[in-house]
């Protein structure tokens, strides 16, 4: 049976009489859990000393949130600290690195709800940034309902600014910290100078983005493509430009954002991330250490690569343990 989050359902008036006010539902957030979704990885399957159980999640805009929630099996859910997690760029609940730690996370006690964003897979470059919180309440306000009582944020590489977005946005008490990893500083600055590199092509997307949104059609694909860090020209529509890379008028810039999280933060790098620079983590690292800042603290990991730079490193794909411990290990420092 679906359940239903009654405390964030709106309640508006809908009959005015003398005898009877009758309140109706305007919206909420529902969840369920579900048989195990088709295309998993194969090895996405609880390991000894854990539990592994999916979930449908309704958000409040009616988009459909995709979970799965890790946990250890001898300890009860309110006395547990639970790690919401979210994906980078088109990945989803189960991929790297995220997906591939929670089974260590669980084993050190630790519940992981990780979520399919409204950007995971085939839905790259489509999103409206702003939406995506929306998929991020659904999974807390879901947590909630299961009975935890502590939570941990935690996105990497896009994922991370979408955290920090949230975190800075909604300092709900039972919020103790956020983890990033894989995180780049400014996207906008990031996608016109590092990505695209190239004025003309920017400028046609800009104006193509625009052009979109002013005739309602922001949501449709664009003509012209996108490059990203691996060099490859993607689809992308207005939106998501608009509200991820146009310097005018994106939110997406975790200089902003990150100073104004009033919880511990823990950032983790692969030594051998080829997609996210080595200066961008203390760009971040700086603002969240400028006068005037809310981050009582901020701890910057760097987990060696013997590889060096390679495309397996900003996933954590040799580092996973590694990472799942400076977790781990710092939320302990933080008595979570």
């Amino acid at each position: 049976m679906i359940k239903l989050l009654r405390g964030v359902a709106f309640a508006v008036i809908a009959t005015f009489a003398a005898a009877e006010v009758r309140a109706e539902r305007a919206a909420s957030i529902d969840y369920d859990f579900i048989e195990r979704p088709a295309n998993l990885p194969n090895g996405f399957v609880a390991s000894a000393g854990t539990t592994l159980r999916f979930l449908a999640i309704k958000a409040i805009d009616g988009f459909h949130v995709e979970a799965a929630l890790w946990q250890p099996p001898d300890k009860p859910v309110a006395a547990t600290t639970l790690i919401v997690g979210v994906h980078g760029s088109g990945g989803n609940f189960a991929g790297p690195p995220i997906g591939s730690i929670s089974a260590m996370l669980a084993a050190k006690g630790y519940g992981v709800l990780t979520i399919s964003t409204r950007q995971h897979d085939e839905r790259v470059n489509t999103d409206n940034f702003v939406e995506v919180r929306r998929d991020i309440e659904a999974a807390v306000y879901t947590a909630r309902a299961l009975g935890y009582h502590t939570l941990v944020l935690y996105g990497h590489s896009l994922g991370n600014i979408q955290i920090q977005y949230y975190a800075a946005n909604t300092w709900d008490a039972d919020i103790k910290a956020v983890v990033l990893s894989g995180m780049f500083a400014n996207l906008p600055w990031k996608s016109r100078h590092m990505l695209v590199q190239n004025e003309d092509k920017f400028h046609l997307l800009s104006e193509a983005a625009l052009k979109a949104l002013r005739e309602g059609k922001e949501r449709e694909v664009l003509s012209l493509r996108m490059r990203r860090t691996e060099g490859v020209d993607e689809p992308v529509t207005g939106q998501h430009f608009l509200s991820y890379r146009s310097e005018a008028s994106s939110a997406a810039d975790g200089t902003y954002w990150i100073k104004r999280i009033p919880r511990p933060i823990l950032m983790v790098r692969d030594a051998g991330d080829a997609i996210v620079a080595p200066f961008e983590p203390y760009m971040l690292l700086s603002a969240a250490t400028s006068p005037g800042s809310l981050v009582p603290s901020i701890n910057y990991v760097i987990v060696p690569n013997p590889k060096g730079a390679n495309p397996r490193g900003h996933q954590f794909l040799d580092n996973g343990q590694p990472l799942a411990e400076a977790i781990t290990g710092w939320l302990a420092e933080q008595r979570l």
